[in-house]
């Protein structure tokens, strides 16, 4: 799994730099993603931009970084999801759970 980090404005930003954010790499990424909230992140965005393909497990470690996030009051953006995977995410009711935007620019008005 790679990732890039970067914080602007004390918002941690993660874009997932591979194509495919599946089954094979669901759970080293959650596993990122909570040691990142343990030291402190609270207000994440994670960045699609690079991702073509995203299958179901990758979903529920999604999931999992969120049900995280919420008790200790965090935020978590997904921006620059391509058509395919914002259609997975309205045709999962996700995007009734998950706050979606189209760019990092938008994303980052979610913490302002």
């Amino acid at each position: 799994m790679k990732l890039t980090k970067e914080t602007i404005d004390n918002v941690l930003v993660i874009v997932i730099e591979n194509k495919e954010a599946n089954l094979s790499k669901a759970e080293q990424f959650k596993e990122l993603m909570l040691h990142e909230v343990e030291i402190g992140a609270r207000e994440l965005i994670i960045s699609f931009r690079n991702v073509e393909y995203l299958d179901s497990s990758f979903l529920g470690a999604l999931v999992a970084v969120l049900k995280k996030l919420l008790p200790l009051n965090g935020k978590l953006v997904l921006t620059e999801l391509n058509e395919d995977i914002l259609n997975l995410f309205t045709l999962t009711r996700l995007d009734k759970i998950f706050t979606l935007r189209s760019t990092l620019e938008t994303s980052l008005e979610n913490f302002r």
